[in-house]
């Protein structure tokens, strides 16, 4: 006799009905797990001159891979930041309110000296095991390297005005997070931000608006205009562009003033932004705004050129660093997914993905220390080392922030429909990817760099091919691609400057790889990306590539 409806729900469920609520053949939780654990980024720590950093990078890649530390990152994006322009008596204030998951993860950035510290190391290879530290503890999110990466860009653009930067370095460069606004110089230590950018300009920052009116009191303005796109509006100083009498100028605008009164600084809205959402972005209006000139009146791209070196190195880090964090979540996926009677990693095809995805984010990862090491080198006199920087940022900060979002996008296939959903982590980390190409300046605004670079600066194509001759001899698909990169850079005007970037890139990257790489790694680097034996997406590398070699140095016994 059938049951009634009734009588079913009064009596007991079937054992057998729970079965459908088991989770079986998914992955389990990656965390805690450490991010430090990869062999291209401790290979190049060494390399580069801070081989001394390496326990403290280890012991930062525990902490990024953290179940406390990723749940930061989740919260911070999850709990948006929020702006206050008044308090409940009707005071202007501006301020805005962060998760306390964005102050634990500043404070930990800073303490690890991953904002203006290494400005105040003597030892060399300082800014190599910062952008290394950057490279693992961005595993928990990137939002907050906005603020330091400003602050650490800012000191060598303060040092324009060595009166300031006495004044303003040694809190600039403290390993102290206080957030809240103070006077700053009563404060343990600082965050500096950058105002640049305004609505009619964008990237063409001589077209700006924003006045600066020289006051009676030497070397002090006041500021009238508003910004389009100022980032960490809660940071204790600002490095801001106006047009001055003698032309645009820099100019070093504090919150708060001397005397403890606020400075005008009105937040007109937060940005909605698609991604690096825990970041808030904020159009900042200045009415006669206090600020004091840093370097001399119409000097200030020239002033400020050096702060935008620094941030650029940044977004190629974050870049890689992106790249680095989705390849191990994709592989962690792979290894404890089955299909098809297999697991994923086992299978043919999606080793092939793997591997190649490995590639690239090794190649990136190689890429971005070198650029660190030029920096260190840079800082400490080197000639060569300078006019390398001075390109090589340019050409890496084109070409691994474009291929970011590619990147993403397939590790986020690699686990299919769990990719997709918000829960995995991986949509936040593909909407992150694209503001790396835009954020200082897009991927034209570089490839034109490079053009005005080789123009005005020939040391630059000299440092470049030194650099590119260190790996002559050893691979012949390498050679060719230099000798073809010779001849193309006599003819490239602005309608090729993208493709002479990308193959700039590629050659330099493939020369790393070639002299630092194991084998297998530089072999089939040079194959698909120089001699044309690849596909139009990941996963297409020839059957002759030895996989297993590049994957077990990528992802080394991950279970």
């Amino acid at each position: 006799m059938v049951s009634t409806p009734a009588q079913s729900a009064s009596q007991p469920q079937d054992a057998t009905h729970d079965s459908t609520h088991d989770v079986t053949n998914q992955a389990p939780p990656l965390a805690p797990y450490d991010a430090s654990d990869d062999r291209a980024l401790l290979e190049g720590l060494r390399r580069e001159g801070a081989g001394w950093a390496e326990d403290g990078i280890r012991r930062l890649g525990l902490r990024a891979g953290s179940e406390e530390a990723q749940e930061w990152g989740e919260l911070a994006n999850r709990h948006e930041p929020e702006l206050r322009t008044h308090d409940r008596y009707g005071h202007r204030i501006d301020e805005v309110e962060f998760h306390p998951s964005w102050h634990h993860l500043m404070r930990t950035a800073v303490a690890e000296g991953l904002a203006g510290a290494p400005w105040a190391d003597d030892r060399t290879g300082a800014h190599v095991a910062r952008t290394a530290g950057g490279l693992v503890w961005g595993h928990t999110e990137a939002g907050h390297g906005c603020p330091t990466s400003m602050t650490y860009a800012a000191v060598p653009a303060l040092r324009a005005q060595p009166d300031l930067a006495k004044i303003y370095e040694p809190l600039l460069t403290s390993r102290v997070y206080e957030p809240g606004l103070r006077v700053p110089t009563e404060k343990p230590g600082l965050l500096a931000g950058m105002g640049m950018t305004e609505k009619q300009g964008g990237s063409d920052v001589r077209t700006n608006t924003t006045t600066a009116t020289p006051t009676g009191e030497p070397g002090v303005y006041t500021l009238r205009g508003h910004k389009w796109f100022t980032s960490a509006p809660m940071c204790d100083v600002f490095l801001v562009l106006a047009q001055a009498p003698g032309g645009l100028s820099c100019f070093l605008v504090p919150r708060i003033l001397p005397d403890g009164s606020r400075n005008t600084f009105r937040v007109q809205r937060l940005k909605d932004k698609l991604g690096n959402r825990s970041n808030a972005s904020s159009e900042p209006e200045f009415d006669r705004t206090v600020a004091w000139l840093v370097g001399p009146e119409g000097r200030g791209v020239k002033t400020i050129i050096e702060m935008v070196n620094c941030t650029r190195l940044d977004c190629v880090m974050s870049s890689a660093t992106l790249m680095r964090k989705t390849l191990v979540e994709a592989g962690h996926h792979a290894r404890h997914r089955s299909a098809f009677g297999a697991r994923l990693f086992d299978q043919p095809l999606m080793r092939n993905v793997l591997a190649d995805l490995a590639l690239e984010s090794e190649a990136a990862t190689t890429l971005t220390l070198r650029l660190a090491g030029a920096a260190d080198r840079a800082v400490r006199g080197d000639a060569g080392e300078r006019a390398f920087r001075r390109i090589a940022t340019a050409v890496g900060k084109y070409w691994i922030t474009k291929r970011g979002p590619a990147f993403t996008a397939e590790a986020l296939e690699c686990l299919g429909g769990n990719g997709y959903v918000e829960d995995s982590g991986m949509p936040r980390h593909y909407r992150e990817a694209p503001l790396l190409s835009i954020w200082e300046g897009s991927g034209n605004v570089n490839a034109l760099d490079v053009l005005r670079a080789l123009g005005r600066e020939p040391d630059t194509a000299e440092a470049l091919f030194a650099e590119l001759a260190l790996a002559r001899g050893a691979d012949a698909r390498l050679d060719t691609a230099v000798a073809g990169l010779r001849d193309q850079l006599a003819g490239t005007d602005q309608t090729g400057a993208r493709r002479l970037v990308e193959r700039m890139a590629l050659a330099l990257q493939a020369s790393l790889l070639v002299r630092y790489a194991p084998h297998p790694v530089a072999d089939a680097f040079c194959a698909s990306r120089l001699a044309g034996d690849w596909g139009h997406a990941f996963g297409t590398l020839s059957s002759g590539t030895d996989l297993d070699a590049i994957l077990e140095r990528a992802l080394p016994g991950r279970n």
